[in-house]
């Protein structure tokens, strides 16, 4: 299998997606412990101490794993709009990447959750194609659904994870007809 470089930063049309650091900690903390941000999270929004934590967490994959969550930044002002990208997961006994996205609520809407998302996909399929893409959210959280809908995810079972149960999504394959 041939390797593809670590994704410590990539570039989408109006994105850019680089690896979190140590320099994100305020715009995680502004974006992460929004409660817009959380309003389908059930633990809700976490504290500052909390989102720095997870920061921390975030940086540790990529030391560990060689992938993780990106800052999603507009490269023509340098904000911070959200976080996003892949982590290793096991899901219910299976080894895959989960995606993640999480944007400011004034950016919703606009189509970057998607951008980031594809970007994220593609690489995954060029790098590591034995490792399933999934999605987990709320049951409750349709905006987050309708984002894995338009990446061409179909609900495919329940789950259960420490803040309660989740819905699972897969990237359904698609067959090519001679």
């Amino acid at each position: 299998m041939t390797s593809t470089p670590e994704p410590d930063e990539m570039h989408t049309d109006r994105l850019l997606l680089r690896r979190v650091g140590p320099g994100d900690v305020r715009a995680a903390i502004a974006v992460l412990s929004d409660p817009g941000t959380n309003r389908h999270n059930p633990a809700g929004p976490p504290s500052a101490e909390q989102a720095a934590k997870m920061l921390a967490e975030w940086q540790a994959h990529w030391a560990r794993d060689g992938i993780g969550y990106w800052a999603v930044e507009l490269p023509e002002t340098g904000e911070v709009i959200g976080f996003g990208g892949l982590r290793h997961h096991d899901l219910d006994g299976e080894a895959t990447f989960n995606l993640f996205y999480r944007f400011r609520p004034r950016h919703w809407g606009r189509g970057y959750a998607p951008e980031m998302a594809r970007a994220a996909i593609d690489w995954a399929g060029r790098a590591r194609p034995d490792r399933p893409v999934t999605i987990i959210t709320d049951p409750g959280n349709a905006p987050s659904q309708r984002v894995a809908e338009k990446l061409g995810f179909a609900h495919v079972g329940d789950s259960t994870t420490a803040d309660g149960p989740v819905l699972v999504w897969r990237r359904q394959e698609v067959t090519m007809v001679a």
